[in-house]
């Protein structure tokens, strides 16, 4: 059926309709389930094991389980993937990591929480995301690409084994996959010890689930196609500048999976809040300067590009195919953001959580 739709359609089409629909499952259950790396970061910060802590380690083992599965069941192979194959940067997951973290805390929330409380009416969000990837597609081929190019070069790895973190252990993906329901059942138990509703666990599951189909639609694509196709799935900052920036320069949009998934995303989580009345205008106040939100905007959109990738394409995507250089980025993001909330904690005028 996939490659009778490929002959009809082309590989462009069918990528771009694959990249909206899990970008529309994505964006629904991240909006119901309150997905946001910040948020757990600022929970453990404080010293609090709390319910956000909770969803995040749910969708983050999901993940892990179900792209570890479909590799071990021979659905699924991501040794050609930009994460694992290509030379990747130690120096620049590292710095890209801290500047990221620092970076979503002042602006309170990811890429991809800005994305997604765009779509309820957040305004902020919306701006600091416009900022965001502005200064990402600055980063990857504007005035900025040269800073990010030299930090990148300071410590670099190989593609292949390299990279590869589970080849590194020496632990196969079905050990992986098993380590990692242990992990996901825990995650599953903590969570409803913090009184979140069922509704909620299963959406933060399901985050992880969309970044497991991401994977396989690419895949499936790329293996009915006569054309080279990028194996890939979930990331925000790149998609988002290359969607952006084709509306601006040029009438056609590349048809690939991330143009179809940021407005995938936008919908679902637009939707899901319709359904559940959370949809409503919200604007900078006193208790929100707009000054930290474009920092940290600047600090996302720059770190993202060179850590090669945001809190959900480096910490979720990369991580749940054990990249090592993802690894590293989203270690970094979580002690970049936990830092930066305990300056925030004690500073004078402290930024309200």
């Amino acid at each position: 059926m996939l490659e009778q739709l490929i002959e009809s359609y082309g590989e462009g089409p069918v990528l771009v309709a694959f990249g909206a629909l899990v970008g529309a499952f994505f964006g629904a259950a991240a909006q119901h389930s309150r997905f946001c790396l910040r948020a757990a970061t600022v929970e453990l910060a404080e010293g609090h094991f709390g319910p956000r802590l909770a969803v995040w380690l749910v969708a983050f083992s999901a993940g892990v389980v179900a792209v570890q599965s479909a590799i071990w069941a021979g659905w699924l192979d991501v040794s050609q993937s930009r994460q694992l194959a290509t030379t990747g940067s130690m120096s620049g997951a590292i710095i890209g990591g801290l500047m990221f973290g620092v970076g979503m805390i002042l602006a309170r929330g990811c890429a991809s929480r800005l994305l997604v409380l765009s779509a309820t009416g957040n305004l902020r969000a919306i701006v600091t995301g416009l900022v965001l990837t502005l200064v990402a597609q600055s980063a990857l081929r504007g005035a900025l690409s040269p800073a990010r190019e030299t930090l990148a070069r300071l410590w670099s790895v190989p593609g292949g084994v390299a990279r590869d973190l589970l080849a590194q252990l020496g632990l196969t993906s079905g050990a992986m996959a098993l380590i990692g329901a242990v992990v996901l059942v825990a995650a599953l138990v903590f969570a409803a010890s913090k009184g979140i509703r069922t509704s909620h666990i299963a959406a933060a599951a399901g985050v992880g689930l969309a970044v497991a189909l991401g994977w396989l639609a690419t895949y499936a694509v790329a293996m009915n196609s006569f054309e080279v196709v990028a194996i890939s799935s979930i990331t925000f900052t790149g998609p988002s500048t290359d969607t952006l920036m084709g509306l601006i320069n040029s009438p056609d949009l590349p048809l690939v999976f991330g143009v179809g998934l940021v407005p995938g995303v936008f919908v679902g989580a637009g939707g899901m809040a319709l359904i559940m009345g959370e949809a409503r205008i919200q604007r900078f106040g006193p208790d929100s300067p707009m000054e930290y939100y474009l920092i940290g905007a600047a600090l996302m959109g720059f770190g993202s590009m060179l850590a090669g990738g945001c809190a959900v394409g480096a910490g979720m995507s990369g991580g749940a195919i054990f990249a090592l250089t993802a690894w590293v980025a989203v270690g970094a993001m979580w002690i970049g953001a936990m830092v930066t909330h305990q300056i925030l904690l004690h500073a004078p005028q402290r930024q309200t959580a």
